[in-house]
């Protein structure tokens, strides 16, 4: 079986001005017009028990300020 591409969901993002772990991608946004990535988006930071009833609790990273992706790593300058 081939491994695509933008399979983001394995790759764990990293912030390369601190060394923070940011988590895994939870989801990819797209321009629908031109269907070039816009954003990838992360898990919040804080407490996972006290977040279970937030919705917004989200990072989203502009496709701008990723830096490199390998094939478990996604490094980000934020």
């Amino acid at each position: 079986m081939q491994e695509k591409g933008l399979d983001f969901k394995h790759k764990e993002v990293i912030n390369i001005n601190d060394g923070k772990r940011l988590g895994y991608v939870q989801d990819v946004c797209a321009d629908l017009e031109t269907g070039n990535i816009t954003h990838i988006i992360v898990p919040g930071s804080g407490n996972k028990l006290m977040n279970i009833f937030k919705t917004n609790n989200e990072i989203s990273i502009p496709w701008k300020n990723v830096k490199c992706i390998g094939e478990d790593l996604i490094l980000v300058e934020l």
